[in-house]
């Protein structure tokens, strides 16, 4: 029997890379908009599955880039990332539903690099506070999976790399393209690429000349948000997915 999922943040970067048509023998896909799956309001959502019966919800929806929103704007990044996020997990506490929620790399602190998903969690900036939030609602339910994402754009979009920082970067397409592999997994799972300095990798991964900004002159920007990806390269390995997509 074919299984209903249910994705919200059907705007996002990630989701123009979703290839829905792939699984159309599993799945049901329900991709509402904001207006009438609205995760600020409860009752919007009440509203839109009372008469439907979703067994996984996709939580992609949130509020990410640019950064400084979430310094300058922290209502709006309190009320799309935790109580938004919240209020998801409530609807799938009433109805049942599996949820896969979309969190960060950087709810780890981002000063030791190769953070592993038992490592303790001190974000380094409100976006990843925000996240973090986001992450305690998600604890309570008893069937979930928690993404630590370290996602970027191809080809990478920005002017200028960052000199003398490292990440685990992976991309949205690849994401994408694997998603609907991890779902049936539980509990926390990081989900990057290879450890590279970012600038190296926009070097790599630009379709333009890249500028250079060294970390020195950012402050306190972290040195390493890298994260251990050991159990994502075991699912690939079970699932027997080309490992090309950890860059």
């Amino acid at each position: 029997m074919k299984k209903n999922i249910l994705i919200t943040g059907k705007n996002s970067r990630f989701f123009k890379f979703f290839k829905k048509d792939k699984y159309k023998n599993d799945f049901n896909f329900y991709l509402p908009n904001r207006k009438t799956f609205d995760i600020t309001k409860y009752s919007s959502m009440m509203n839109y599955l009372k008469k439907k019966k979703i067994h996984y919800i996709l939580h992609i929806a949130g509020l990410s880039t640019p950064m400084i929103t979430h310094e300058k704007k922290i209502n709006n990044s309190i009320d799309v990332n935790i109580i938004g996020t919240a209020n998801v997990v409530k609807i799938c506490e009433k109805f049942k539903i599996k949820l896969i929620h979309f969190s960060t790399n950087y709810v780890y602190s981002g000063n030791k690099g190769k953070f592993n998903e038992s490592d303790p969690l001190k974000p380094f900036n409100n976006y990843g506070w925000s996240k973090l939030g986001a992450e305690c609602s998600v604890h309570m339910l008893k069937k979930f999976l928690i993404l630590r994402l370290s996602m970027t754009d191809y080809p990478f979009s920005y002017k200028s790399a960052i000199k003398g920082a490292y990440a685990s970067l992976i991309f949205n397409s690849s994401i994408a393209n694997i998603i609907m592999y991890l779902i049936n997994y539980n509990g926390i799972l990081n989900v990057g690429g290879k450890r590279r300095e970012i600038y190296e990798f926009a070097k790599i991964f630009s379709k333009k000349k890249i500028g250079k900004i060294n970390i020195k002159n950012i402050k306190n920007y972290p040195k390493d948000t890298s994260i251990d990806i050991t159990k994502f390269r075991n699912i690939l390995k079970t699932k027997r997915i080309n490992e090309k997509i950890i860059l």
